[in-house]
């Protein structure tokens, strides 16, 4: 069975990056953390490598996609609370992200998202699970 989820992104600016994540509250493995590379700790199981262009391009012959420009992944996160999707968007929204669109609110979920500082997009839901039909 799969154990842990490392989220590769290429970064332009890994130091800038790594600012932004630890002004909404991540922090890095120092283990896996370096002048190109920073393990961003989602949970204990849930890593975001964050790369710089050419450590990135190091794993792929591919061209790397401008995230500003074209959508390369979504990266949705759950969190407890309504209260919890707001206060981490505007967190990031306050260190420099922009808002990637307006909330979606289905009332039994409520999602925001923003676009980092390479434009990579991280969706924040809540999500009442009792509502949801299994």
């Amino acid at each position: 069975m799969v154990k842990h989820i490392f989220v590769n992104l290429p970064v332009k600016d890994l130091d800038a990056s790594k600012s932004f994540f630890e002004k909404l509250g991540f922090s890095f493995n120092p283990q896996f953390t370096d002048e190109s590379a920073a393990c961003m700790v989602i949970t204990d199981s849930i890593y975001a490598m964050l790369l710089t262009y050419n450590r990135f391009k190091d794993f792929t012959p591919k061209a790397l996609v401008n995230a500003h420009i074209s959508s390369e992944v979504l990266n949705a996160l759950t969190v407890e609370s309504r209260d919890k999707v707001n206060e981490l968007v505007d967190a990031a929204l306050i260190a420099g992200a922009s808002e990637t669109r307006p909330p979606d609110d289905y009332g039994f979920m409520f999602a925001r998202s923003f676009n980092d500082l390479d434009g990579h997009v991280w969706e924040i839901v809540w999500m009442d699970e009792s509502q949801v039909q299994k």
